[in-house]
């Protein structure tokens, strides 16, 4: 994990290195973690436990701090299962959430992450309300490696492609389907509806493996407010946080789990093919708060 990624981890640098631990050390943690995107209430949480923690072994070593932090942080992601329920055939994928997060190209990146792992993956392009949508995937399920499933006309009903795309995995014996869906529509009809009535279609072939829902860590608490929608009627089982490098900040990903009680599953740390990766609560706290 890159080390620029993290404002977190710089922040906390100089201060674990002090030689006691006094209250503006206190002050400057309480400054990192709202810098970081982890907001007032986990702070505020967060300082009161690690301010005990301190109190009850009786420490002014810095470094102590340091381990309590990674700690309790480690705990907190403890409580929600990241791992990725792939295991029906063909496990069915529905990619949701809001236009201009980056839905396209994270399901080209899942496609290499899964396809890394030798699995076989058809991708079907059910966004057909947006204009070069389907394009745009085919481009990214190409590098990927992945086949594709597009609409036969334009305009054709997502539910249909959908359906096409399950029944293709089936018929080929491809192991996972990824499903690309609308993020809005320019019909009159309701978003959360038409989701509904992918989920159905699809279900008569297939059990729906995981709903994942991007997110856009750039946009913060924002971004979960406008994902509440899908949060509420979509059946989300995942999230994917996008656009986690440069200036993106590390408490979020906390933040909007115990927000939404709903695990990350998956992050997105760059532009290219290969920067999607599994989420793993140890080695992403490490990379945060340093050794």
């Amino acid at each position: 994990m890159a080390e620029k990624s993290w404002s977190l981890g710089r922040a906390l640098r100089g201060m674990f290195v002090k030689p006691t631990i006094d209250e503006t050390t206190w002050e400057d943690l309480e400054t990192a973690l709202i810098t970081a995107d982890f907001g007032p209430d986990i702070t505020e949480a967060l300082l009161d436990e690690l301010r005990e923690k301190v109190d009850r072994y009786r420490t002014t070593d810095p470094k102590d701090l340091q381990r309590m932090l990674r700690e309790t942080l480690e705990e907190r992601f403890a409580k929600f299962d990241t791992t990725l329920k792939l295991t029906e055939r063909p496990a069915v994928v529905l990619v949701v959430g809001v236009n201009g997060v980056g839905k396209t190209t994270t399901i080209g990146k899942f496609t290499k992450f899964l396809r890394g792992f030798e699995r076989s993956v058809v991708v079907g392009g059910a966004d057909t309300f947006r204009a070069a949508a389907v394009e745009q995937l085919a481009t990214w399920a190409q590098r990927g490696g992945a086949a594709m499933v597009r609409p036969q006309h334009e305009g054709q009903d997502p539910a249909s492609v959908a359906f096409q795309t399950v029944e293709y995995a089936k018929q080929h014996g491809t192991e996972i389907a990824i499903i690309d869906t609308a993020g809005r529509l320019h019909t009159k009809g309701g978003l959360m509806d038409e989701l509904s009535k992918v989920r159905r279609v699809v279900e008569k072939l297939a059990p729906i493996s995981e709903v994942l829902l991007v997110l856009d860590a750039t946009t913060g608490q924002n971004g979960v407010m406008q994902a509440e929608a899908f949060l509420q009627h979509a059946g989300v089982t995942g999230l994917v946080i996008t656009k986690l490098d440069g200036s993106a900040k590390g408490g979020f990903i906390l933040a909007v789990q115990e927000r939404t009680g709903i695990p990350v599953k998956l992050l997105g740390q760059g532009e290219g093919i290969d920067d999607l990766t599994g989420f793993t609560p140890h080695v992403f706290v490490s990379a945060l708060v340093g050794a």
